[in-house]
This record gives C-alpha cells, structure tokens and sequence, in this order.
C-alpha cells in the first residue's frame, strides 16, 4: 500500500525577471513540516545580456534557504552581509521582526554566460521566534555533513536526522536531506524521521506502493515514519519535514506570520519604505498591487 497521500507538481511562477518553477505551498497543503515556501530555480543559461536580478525585498517571520546546483548570487542584506554563494554552500536568512535582502548576479559574472539551477526555500519560525532579531549564517558547502552508503550519497543539508545534524542554525526540529544514488535502491529511512515530510525528485525517478513517479514533483507523506521507496539509478531526490506547528500560518507576499495584524503593520512598513535601505543597492520591489 502506498505510503503517498498528495502529488505537488511544479507550476510555473515569475519572481521578476526570472520563471521558477513553484512547489509549495498548494493549494491543498502550505506547508510540510514548518517549509511554506519551495522555489526550483532552473536549470536555464543566462547570456552575457541577462542576469539574475532579485531586486532588495522585506521578509519577517521566516528564514529563507538558498541551495544551488549551478552557477553564483550575491546576497546583500539591510544588516550588513555581502555574501556569494556558490554551488553546495547553504545562505541562511533569519528575518524574524524584519530584514530586507537582494540576489543578484555577482558584478565580476554580470558579462558572462551563467548556467543558473537551485532550490529557494523559506522556512516559518517558531511563534515565539517570530519577532527575534534578524539573522545570517553562510554555511559552505565542506560544513555540510556528507557521506556515502554503498552507491548511495547523502547530504543533511539542514536540521538532524539519520544519526547527523547540519551546522545550519536552524530554530525548530526539521530536516532537509540530499539522496543521489548511482544504481537502484530500496532505502527505508523512515524510522529515522518525524513530523511531516515531503519527497523531491530533482532528477531520474522512485517508485513506492507499487507507483513510480518522475522529476518535478513532491510527493507528501501520510506518515513520515513509514519512508520507504525505491530510487532509480541516477536520481537526486530530497526528502524535508519536521514537526508542524500548533498554529496557522499566513503568507502575504514575502511575509509570513501567524499573526496577520504583524502582516498589515509589514506592508505599511514597506509602503512607507522604512525597513531600511541596502546601501549601495536603493532600487526595490514593490508591494503588488492586487486586483
């Protein structure tokens, strides 16, 4: 019997000048675990005509996690921090009561062709964390607990489980793990999980409960303690989760809250342009308007 309780295909979204392909939340699920929010970026190439240019935006009540497979963004932030980030590193952004962040194509790649491929991903705070200072961690891709078992090769790129933990300063019990396997397996992990949690295939294919399933799709759990799946040769799958939580969760634009009376106050603080300023980067997107 098949442990899968929901199929999440990619739709497509436009986060400016850039397709992504959007994966939560849905429509029927918003959030596994405490992730609301998965973006698959790419795989496309940029041309020494386009870059990847996220203008300065606000956040609160959540951190965002940029994972790339390809190519570079600089990320500059209202508290200070310039930091690149390259294939296999993770950027961690807390931006608890506020923070406002940009990516860009780095300035010494911006007449480069440039393979762009990765995950964006924001993940809810606590409630009590929802309103704590501002945070940023960049974590590079050798921190990055790995290992092999037989052909196959994991990473925990945040959180704990499988007998690991990542150094990513996460603050609620979740965890995001990176399978690639070089032939078929069964893998039956799921005594090592908890909460919710979500599978993405990345790339090749699994089956499970007498399916198969391809590329593009997150496959939500009934019981995360039940994972089991076989992985085809050549695949790179995802699996994340965690403990839910208690209360509801609001997502408006870039701002995510169980409160919405912090939402409102958020927009007006964006409209009024009084997050603060990105020195050096005072181009920003506006709060869309809605119809």
């Amino acid at each position: 019997m098949s442990n899968v309780d929901l199929i999440i295909e990619e739709r497509a979204a436009d986060i400016g000048n850039f397709m992504v392909g959007r994966l939560l939340p849905f429509r029927k699920k918003r959030m596994v675990g405490p992730f609301i929010y998965i973006d698959h970026m790419g795989p496309v190439k940029l041309n020494e005509r386009q870059n990847f240019d996220v203008l300065p935006h606000p956040h609160i009540g959540l951190s965002t996690l940029t994972f790339l497979f390809e190519g570079s963004i600089m990320h500059r932030d209202t508290i200070g921090n310039e930091e690149e980030i390259k294939p296999g590193a993770v950027n961690w952004m807390t931006a608890g009561k506020g923070i406002v962040h940009s990516e860009r194509t780095p300035e010494y790649l911006r007449d480069s062709d440039l393979f762009m491929h990765g995950l964006q991903i924001w993940v809810a705070l606590p409630k009590d964390k929802e309103q704590m200072e501002p945070q940023f961690s960049h974590i590079e891709k050798s921190e990055i607990p790995a290992w092999s078992e037989g052909d196959v090769d994991f990473k925990l790129v945040a959180g704990e489980a499988l007998g690991r933990k990542s150094p990513v300063p996460v603050f609620s019990k979740l965890f995001m793990i990176e399978i690639k396997s070089k032939s078929e397996q069964t893998l039956k992990i799921g005594d090592q999980l908890y909460g919710e949690s979500g599978l993405y295939i990345l790339e090749g294919s699994i089956k499970e409960g007498g399916h198969e399933y391809g590329e593009k799709q997150i496959l939500v759990a009934k019981d995360s303690t039940l994972c089991e799946f076989t992985i085809s040769a050549n695949s790179t799958v995802y699996i994340f989760g965690g403990e839910p939580f208690p209360e509801k969760r609001y997502i408006d634009w870039n701002f995510v809250s169980s409160d919405k009376e912090l939402i409102e106050e958020a927009k007006k603080k964006w409209e009024d342009q009084s997050f603060g300023k990105i020195e050096g980067d005072e181009e920003y997107i506006p709060y869309p308007t809605r119809k």
